[in-house]
């Protein structure tokens, strides 16, 4: 019981953090400067099959972002190092086709918003680029607690390896 109430504490803590920056990400500048690597200013480039590697470039704040599968759906996510888990809101969890039997919201958490509840799943795979990981845990928050979805150490732990240099963050499966 310990244990899992200080994983709440941490998965809370981190959330509290990252909220107002992500609230403060929301122009179209912000979002078209995280670039992958490889692609000129201002344009996304489809990633080559290299074997399950990725660099993304960090945005004007420094955070690194990119477009993510989900379960087979596409969504814009931030790579947070700092968070243990997957984050995603309700509404993209029910994109995804969780319904109300499965999102058992009874895990209380504090954000930058109060708190909330949250429901824990386990995704079927998080890819980006030619990177596939498969049976990532994940939290379900409520929609006023969280607007778009954080990519946490539930899907980094599971590559080779990730870096970060030059502003460039890099993913190897």
């Amino acid at each position: 019981m310990l244990v899992r109430t200080v994983i709440f504490a941490s998965v809370a803590a981190v959330l509290a953090t990252q909220i107002p920056a992500l609230m403060g990400k929301r122009s179209n500048e912000a979002v078209a400067s995280a670039n992958f690597v490889t692609g000129s200013a201002g344009e996304q480039t489809a990633p080559t099959p290299n074997g399950g590697t990725m660099r993304l470039r960090a945005d004007a704040q420094g955070h690194y972002s990119g477009d993510f599968r989900i379960n087979g759906r596409q969504v814009q996510g931030l790579i947070d190092t700092g968070a243990t888990y997957v984050a995603l809101n309700e509404s993209f969890a029910r994109r995804l086709g969780y319904t109300g039997n499965q999102l058992d919201f009874r895990y209380s958490v504090n954000t930058a918003n109060g708190e909330t509840k949250a429901a824990h799943v386990t995704l079927d795979r998080v890819e980006i680029g030619g990177i596939r990981v498969r049976d990532v845990e994940a939290f379900v928050l409520r929609d006023d607690a969280l607007s778009s979805t954080l990519v946490g150490m539930s899907f980094l732990k599971k590559l080779a390896s990730y870096s970060v240099a030059d502003g460039s963050l890099s993913l190897k499966q």
